[in-house]
């Protein structure tokens, strides 16, 4: 079981809890509905570096624990009480001016707001004080009247401590009696059952929660204990001779054997072996009287409450991961796999080194083979896109030829029909000519040539073709 760093409180008809900075009190209404708030706090890594010192830690979480526990108990008797008020209201229908009432609801809301911090100082200083007069100052001044028959200061401190574990038990089995302590109790072991079913990796819900332990090594019961045991030690080694200043040795020291004691429980709480388990147990025993178990409505309310400030669900993803994680460092172990010695670390960390080299150049070679392929695709490309430019240039060149050649086609025509028309008059020349004298017809040939000397035409003479 691993710990979730959840803690909690059982306060009147509910359950607070408290996940580092954040807390939350989920109360059961008179109508059978639940109410949850969320509010903040100081968790251990928001204090300076001073107080999160171990024990000193210890000493700022005790009273930080008998604030917050004193406020939300609060919180929840003033709630029920307005819940029963509201709820006998309506039963005897006494709202007969609702204007008046809500005025004077209003009122004694911000009178109460005035005397909440007052309330929850003396919430918290009287039982400090009663605690403080009754499980220290009661025990040391009953086992002075051994000093009689016990002369040895350490077996009277342990006298000491005996008649004070006896008060405490006394005190919890008279308180555990009263019928509305009874339900504190149960709601406090629907606390424990809903933080293991978490801690157990299980899913939250009701039958799960039911199913788990009301017993918790991080209960504040335990710790209680663990004070009043270790307590008996120290006052053991640590004597006066004045009584007063043995008297304010007790006081002095409560602080101190209180941060003990919450390392002590921080300690156990995130550990699962024989010795632990063993030196837990009187603890769990006491949790026996301090818890009892609760029905499923209380048990509803502690689920609200943890899943108001506690995401569960990512938490079970990481105990599958750390579960894995142990479960592959014990099969390596089962495997006869030896613990490696510095000089193999470092071997096989050069290797690594080595291999991380050899990855590193062969991507770069495979990089600079694909940047010499793009290189060669281009030039392909750039090829055949000039060769194509090439075809077009030359496909332009053969349809100008063409063009050209359709608008010669003209000039034939025109030729040819004149051709044709000069054959024709030629042969009517000829048969005019046969008439005419040979002189007549020479002149006249020589000025056409003479005129088509000029003009710059040339002369074809179809005679000469025949």
């Amino acid at each position: 079981m691993k710990p979730s760093q959840i803690g909690g409180q059982a306060v009147l008809e509910g359950v607070m809890m408290k996940y580092k900075s954040n807390y939350s009190v989920a109360v059961r209404k008179p109508d059978g509905g639940i109410n949850v708030i969320h509010g903040k706090c100081k968790s251990i890594s928001d204090r300076p570096v001073f107080l999160r010192l171990p024990i000193i830690r210890g000493i700022t979480s005790f009273i930080n624990t008998l604030i917050l526990g004193a406020k939300t108990l609060t919180y929840s008797a003033d709630f029920i009480e307005e819940e029963e008020d509201k709820a006998d209201m309506v039963k005897n229908n006494a709202i007969n001016n609702t204007d008046n009432n809500n005025g004077n609801n209003i009122e004694q809301k911000q009178d109460n707001g005035g005397k909440n911090n007052l309330g929850v100082i003396l919430a918290v200083a009287f039982p400090v004080i009663m605690a403080t007069v009754i499980f220290i100052v009661l025990p040391f001044f009953l086992s002075q009247l051994l000093n009689p028959l016990i002369t040895s200061p350490a077996l009277l401190s342990i006298a000491e401590g005996v008649m004070r574990i006896v008060l405490f038990m006394g005190y919890i089995l008279m308180v555990s009696m009263v019928p509305d302590v009874k339900r504190v109790l149960m709601y406090h072991g629907a606390e424990h059952k809903s933080i293991n079913c978490v801690e157990n990796g299980l899913e939250l819900t009701v039958e799960n929660v039911r199913k788990q332990s009301k017993h918790h090594k991080r209960c504040g019961t335990s710790f209680i204990f663990i004070v009043v045991f270790i307590s008996i030690v120290c006052f053991m080694f640590i004597h006066f001779e004045n009584i007063w200043l043995r008297i304010l040795s007790r006081f002095l020291l409560v602080p101190v054997i209180a941060g003990v004691s919450y390392e002590f429980i921080l300690f156990a709480g995130s550990r699962d072996n024989k010795i632990i388990t063993f030196l837990s147990m009187p603890g769990i025993l006491l949790q026996r009287i301090t818890t009892r178990e609760p029905d499923d409505k209380m048990i509803e309310v502690a689920i609200a409450s943890i899943e108001e400030i506690f995401d569960w669900e990512a938490y079970q993803r990481w105990l599958r991961i750390e579960k894995a994680r142990q479960e592959e460092k014990a099969r390596r172990a089962k495997s006869g796999a030896s613990k490696k010695s510095r000089a193999q670390i470092k071997e096989e960390l050069l290797k690594r080194e080595l291999e991380n080299k050899q990855r590193a150049t062969e991507r770069a070679r495979r990089i600079r083979e694909m940047e010499e392929k793009e290189a060669e695709l281009e030039r392909i490309a750039e090829e055949a896109r000039k060769r194509k430019e090439a075809r077009k240039a030359v496909t332009l060149k053969t349809d100008l030829k063409d063009e050209n050649l359709a608008k010669l086609d003209h000039f034939f025509d025109l030729s040819a029909a004149t051709d044709g028309q000069e054959m024709e008059k030629k042969q009517n020349g000829q048969k005019t000519e046969e008439t005419k004298p040979a002189g007549v017809s020479a002149a006249k040939e020589d000025k056409k040539n003479n005129t088509a000397r000029k003009s710059g035409a040339k002369v074809i003479n179809l005679s000469d073709y025949k």
